[in-house]
């Protein structure tokens, strides 16, 4: 047995620990492009078929072998149709000159285990939902955790502006050009304004739910990010987190929540 592991690792080319590391950078930067979101269920449900099929075919299971076998060999087309934002992420990450400056700190698998809080001002946004509810004013506004929402934020206006009431409240005053649509904040930044959303289809939703708040349930269900809506009838301020809501929240119920959640 000694001898056998022995020659094993004796026959460990240079080239396969290259290939090794390759396949890890490859997983965790499709890792890192599918976190966060409902593709991230799919990526690690595809990983334990595949795996799954590896064991019956060393086990020489025929029926599973040909069953599985026949899976992958015809689901690489809806495999793409599956995952095409990510494919382009993908895609435009591998373009980039600057991929090699990452930011990450950490090397590989290392960083997927560090947690660290997300800042966002919640003050600030919170006041202003509240005297927009005062006044009646419709808002979205979107707060991301994991997943940044690129895709999302490129259907808007991109502004980079620090937070602020007085911002947050101009923005969604229903005169000024940029009200219609959602607001998505990234740590301490607006990163955009007038995003489109995907619409939730979820037949629990109430009636008098208008396209805002199914807009702020869809994004939810799609992504690990929170939605925050005003409601232009009733003034009421509702949360949405995972495709789940709680309406009219409180000023001190809704900072409980997203200080909780963000800090999670």
């Amino acid at each position: 047995m000694h001898s056998f592991f022995f020659d094993s690792f004796t026959h460990i080319r240079i080239i396969d620990i290259i290939d090794v590391i390759l396949v890890a950078i490859l997983l965790y930067e499709v890792y890192n492009l599918v976190k966060g979101t409902s593709a991230i269920k799919i990526f690690i449900g595809i990983i334990s078929a595949y795996l799954l099929w590896k064991i019956v075919k060393i086990l020489k299971m025929t029926l599973l072998t040909e069953i599985l076998g026949t899976f992958f060999s015809v689901g690489v087309i809806a495999l793409i149709v599956v995952f095409q934002p990510e494919i382009r992420q993908f895609l435009l990450l591998l373009g980039n000159t600057r991929l090699i400056r990452t930011t990450r700190g950490k090397f590989l698998f290392w960083k997927l285990n560090v947690s660290h809080p997300i800042n966002v001002n919640l003050d600030k946004i919170i006041v202003a939902c509240k005297k927009m509810g005062d006044t009646n004013t419709g808002a979205l506004i979107v707060l991301t955790r994991q997943n940044e929402l690129k895709t999302i934020v490129d259907t808007g206006e991109y502004i980079e502006a620090a937070i602020s009431e007085q911002l947050i409240e101009n923005i969604f005053f229903k005169h000024s050009p940029l009200h219609d649509g959602a607001m998505v904040i990234v740590g301490h930044a607006i990163r955009a304004v007038r995003c489109i959303l995907p619409v939730s289809n979820n037949p629990k939703i109430p009636a008098h739910f208008g396209l805002r708040h199914r807009a702020a349930i869809g994004i939810t269900e799609k992504s690990d990010a929170i939605a925050i809506v005003v409601s232009e009838t009733t003034g009421k301020i509702t949360c949405c987190i995972s495709g789940e809501w709680t309406e009219d929240a409180s000023a001190a119920e809704l900072t409980n929540r997203l200080v909780a959640e963000l800090n999670r």
